[in-house]
């Protein structure tokens, strides 16, 4: 508190400590600055907020160990400052901080602490009461006297009375304050020599630095100042007999304790910009005549001034060997501001370029490279060098020499696939700034390559220059396009390997040299795929909303698949919960339409295992992907896969997968299965019933009269119908073969979270063999396999394994046949305890599960299936008698992910067989993403920050380790 009570104000905090921010729950759900009004800082997210009162430690006045802010709330109309002695508000820091330094010596300085912040920052008013009573509360200050305010006679702006008189001084007359050591023009020496400086141009507002000369030794003295205005009222003086006066730029000279270094630009830098497209060979050789010009006459080519506001632009100031209207003092001063990558230089227009922007990208690409992007900035190229001229009458294509570009032989397209697929990865989380879409985002107009040597030719081989492939590109955003935009290549003359354009840290995304899409534009698409809506959705929304026409939806699916493509996704496919090898699994099909005729598929080779390399299998997916971005079709993409029984992989989450080969025995279905597997593996009746209800009125009005029914009447006859029909052997293997069998679906093993942990893509209808391909290829099968065909999945899987009969003891039963465990489970009498499943085993048995220590196998039913069988022993396979499980796991689980894909579909099932395949598994990774952060934050919201993964990927407290099995 201060020393008569009050309250300290919220802008006054100790060392670098700031108040806590909470989300606002009075105007919006957004975070208000503290220390500023809604009308100057608009509430933003929060980390938005955060870096904006960062910036208020740039304005800040230090004292007493404490940091006082500039207010920008209502406590007056302009920005001030408030004392920490007693209640008095300045709005320049120079009179505050001297007001401190009076203040300091009438009060003690304050001891008490600072209280905590309020949890909500009071919405601030739009209007100024005049006068305030004594009884007003106003952000956390108690005012005791009136607040006396005048208006302005000249612009009307009330202030308090004793403002007013600096108010008219300052903004309505002409005259400068006094220039002394506390308040002068930031100054830098950046010319010892010749007693050449850059100052401030004005005390407020943003202030460009002005060259000025006060050189009073030797030789050629001359005091001089680079404004127009100042040289005039100098002259003025000097002819009126006052030889004195001097500019308040110049008085400020005397005060200048900073001096500015020139480093020697090396010409190798200038080789290396060159090579890298920034400019010719013309600009390079009138840069090394300007730099031996400058040094013949002993002065500083380029130099990186400190003075000048606002802190994104960089200004320096270049020698100029011939005196103009900008260059009065033989220097001209050029800024880069680095948020809108521009050139700015008094000698030319802001998008031409000129010798003196050459030099300071010179200056800076040598000093500050990390400042500069891989491209030419964002003016137009005034001197084009040759090797990226091209004839006029040609508008799009470059040919490069004899060679052709995208290539056409099959091998030099492979070599380039491959190495975008190795070396130009995506992070598979993006930056803040490439997340959210903003349509200031100024995207450069020139897109080169930025490798300079071969990759693939084991010498140092130096690559081409670049070469034009197109002057016509576009760049895809959410709320425009960018035209005009032109793409380079650039070749290796002893291997013949291309390289293009495929940098993301320009926030873009190069699909096929022609259509680029911005990092924001790809993960929006993204977004709507996990909210079921395709992307011919998304472009027409696109175009209704911003007016534009945009490519083909097809053209922005491709390059949306390319991006994922190259995006380094771990895929995964594992629970934070359950960890790589969950205990408990639950199965199920998901129905889906390939468009292809399994008839047509060609046989497996003679020698082919059932083994398939996963990784390369889906690594061919990625490079048919990436390989369409050089192809005008699908169908001259020489990387298409197409579906085969020995080359299709389903996908298994390489830390549950035993090895790098799984199993697919798809091609065994085409033969005839064996006599003992033929009365597990029957479809039933109710169970082709329940499907055929979920079929829409056209395929059963088709399938009626293909059975020879009547097909009129509403969806109900038809199924009545038909369901009385199916006792006929001939109209149930119709129905089988139409609704069962029309394509494989999908194969889905997830854990009783609703992680997706292994997919397949069945070419063939469901069988228990897909499962079982899927569980063989585990390192760990789990203890419990809850399966709408339990009995049929075990009997398959034991029948491949008989040596070690993976479901077992009891053939994957809960107990063993007899009438008498039969009769109690129908009862519910039966109660069967797996103790393992909530704590491991003591002792593991032989085999035993990483996690439960048994090595117990079981294949279950849900409840909504153990009552649709008609096998009595099936009754011992019944989830409800495990007493860890009961009202614990449910299949409801995989319905609800279910009916969450089947809104996928309409677009899926419209997908070639390899792009579904593709676009399945991605869709999947990202929702197995979101519920594992869901999961997370729930954890963490509890345990913070106790919860870690152990070695099986499994969250467990920090204090609280699993002993490994």
């Amino acid at each position: 508190m201060m020393e008569d009570g009050h309250t300290m104000h919220i802008t006054i905090q100790r060392g670098r400590s700031l108040p806590q921010l909470n989300r606002c729950s009075t105007c919006c759900d957004m975070y208000h600055c503290p220390f500023c009004c809604s009308t100057l800082f608009r509430p933003q997210r929060f980390s938005k907020v955060r870096s904006h009162l960062d910036s208020h430690f740039n304005r800040a006045v230090v004292h007493q160990g404490y940091t006082i802010h500039r207010c920008g709330l209502k406590c007056r109309p302009k920005w001030h400052y408030h004392c920490i002695y007693c209640r008095s508000m300045l709005s320049r820091k120079p009179d505050f901080i001297k007001h401190l330094f009076l203040c300091n010596k009438k009060h003690l300085p304050p001891t008490t602490t600072i209280p905590g912040p309020t949890t909500t920052i009071p919405a601030p008013t739009t209007t100024i009461s005049a006068p305030i009573t004594a009884q007003t509360v106003l952000l956390q200050r108690v005012l005791l006297k009136p607040v006396v305010q005048k208006e302005c006679p000249i612009c009307k702006v009330l202030m308090n009375t004793r403002n007013l008189k600096r108010h008219i001084e300052r903004k309505h007359t002409g005259k400068h304050q006094d220039i002394i050591a506390t308040s002068h023009l930031q100054s830098e020496c950046i010319d010892p020599e010749n007693g050449v400086y850059t100052v401030h141009k004005s005390f407020l507002g943003t202030s460009v630095p002005l060259h000025v000369q006060n050189k009073i030794w030797g030789q050629n003295q001359r005091v001089s100042c680079e404004s127009a205005e100042c040289q005039e009222t100098m002259e003025l003086a000097w002819q009126s007999g006052f030889k004195a006066y001097q500019c308040i730029h110049l008085k400020s000279v005397p005060y200048c304790t900073s001096y500015a270094s020139s480093p020697v630009l090396l010409e190798e830098t200038l080789c290396e910009m060159v090579s890298s497209q920034w400019f010719g060979e013309d600009e390079k050789k009138m840069c090394l005549d300007l730099q031996s010009l400058a040094e013949q006459n002993s002065l500083p080519l380029s130099v990186h001034s400190k003075v000048g506001t606002p802190e994104t632009k960089k200004y320096l100031s270049v020698f100029e060997p011939t005196v103009s209207d900008y260059s009065r003092l033989g220097r001209v001063m050029v800024s880069f501001d680095t948020e809108k990558d521009s050139w700015d230089c008094s000698c030319a227009e802001t998008k031409t370029s000129c010798l003196h922007k050459c030099i300071a990208k010179w200056h800076l690409f040598q000093t500050h490279h990390e400042l500069l992007g891989k491209v030419r900035s964002t003016e137009e190229v005034e001197w084009p060098s040759p090797s990226s001229t091209m004839d006029k009458d040609s508008h799009d294509e470059v040919g490069v020499d004899d060679n052709q570009y995208p290539p056409k032989h099959e091998e030099t397209m492979k070599g380039m696939v491959q190495y975008l697929l190795k070396n130009k990865k995506l992070p598979a989380v993006l930056p803040e700034q490439f997340r959210l879409p903003s349509i200031e985002t100024h995207y450069p107009k020139h897109l080169i390559p930025e490798e300079m040597m071969c990759q693939h030719c084991p010498q140092h081989v130096p690559l081409s220059d670049p070469v034009l492939i197109t002057n016509k590109a576009k760049i895809l955003t959410n709320s425009h396009i960018v035209e005009d935009v032109s793409t380079y290549c650039k070749s290796c003359h002893q291997c013949g390997t291309f390289y293009r354009y495929q940098e993301w840290k320009d926030g873009l995304h190069n699909f096929n040299d022609r259509i680029l899409l911005d990092l924001p534009l790809c993960l929006t698409i993204r977004n709507m795929l996990q909210v079921h809506t395709a992307v011919s959705r998304v472009v027409e929304y696109l175009e209704l909303t911003t007016g534009v026409q945009y490519p083909p939806a097809d053209t922005v699916l491709h390059g949306y698949l390319h991006f994922e493509a190259l995006t380094g996704h771990e895929y995964e496919y594992s629970c934070v919960t359950c960890g790589d090898h969950p205990p408990v699994v639950i199965m199920g099909l998901h129905k889906g339409d390939f468009q292809l005729s399994v008839s047509d598929l060609p046989q497996p080779p003679e020698d082919f295992s059932g083994e398939v390399h996963v990784e390369l299998f889906w690594e061919t997916l990625s490079m048919e992907r990436i390989g369409q971005g050089f192809v005008s079709s699908h169908q001259s993409n020489p990387f298409a896969v197409s579906p085969t029984f020995h080359f299709w992989a389903p996908w298994i989450g390489r830390n549950t997968r035993r090895t790098n080969c799984v199993l697919n025995t798809e091609f065994q279905k085409v033969c005839p299965p064996k006599q003992a597997e033929v009365c597990e593996i029957t479809v039933t009746e109710d169970q082709l019933r329940e499907e055929l209800c979920k079929q829409k009125v056209q395929v059963v009005h088709e399938l009626c009269r293909e059975c020879g029914l009547d097909s009129s009447g509403s969806h109900t006859d038809l199924l009545l119908r038909l369901s009385n029909e199916m006792k006929s052997r001939q109209t149930y293997d119709k129905v089988f073969q139409k609704i069962w069998a029309a394509s494989g679906g999908w194969a889905v093993i997830t854990c009783p979270c609703g992680v997706v942990y292994s997919i397949k893509g069945n070419i063939r209808a469901e069988s228990p063999r897909d499962f079982a391909d899927i569980l063989l290829s585990w390192t760990h099968m789990p203890n419990i396999v809850i399966y709408d065909f339990a009995c049929e999945l075990a009997t398959h899987t034991n029948l491949r394994e008989p040596e070690r009969s993976p479901f077992s003891p009891f053939e994957g039963q809960l107990r063993a046949s007899s009438t008498d465990t039969i009769s109690r489970a129908e009862t519910g009498n039966l109660k069967v305890s797996l103790p393992w499943l909530n704590s491991t085993k003591p002792v593991p048995d032989c085999d035993g599960h990483p996690v439960t220590g048994s090595a117990e196998h079981y294949a279950l039913y849900d409840r909504f299936h153990e009552d649709q069988t008609k096998d009595p022993r099936d009754a011992l396979r019944k989830l409800s008698l495990v007493r860890q499980l009961a009202g614990k796991v449910s299949s409801q689980i995989v319905t609800q992910l279910f009916a969450k894909m089947r809104k996928n579909n309409y677009f899926l099932n419209m997908a070639s067989p390899s792009t579904r395949l593709f676009l399945m598994r991605n869709i999947i990774h990202h929702y197995n993403t979101h519920r594992n952060k869901q999961q997370l934050d729930t954890m963490e919201k509890s345990f913070k920050p106790d919860v870690v993964m152990d070695v099986y990927k499994q969250t467990v407290l920090e204090n609280f380790r699993p002993t490994l099995i």
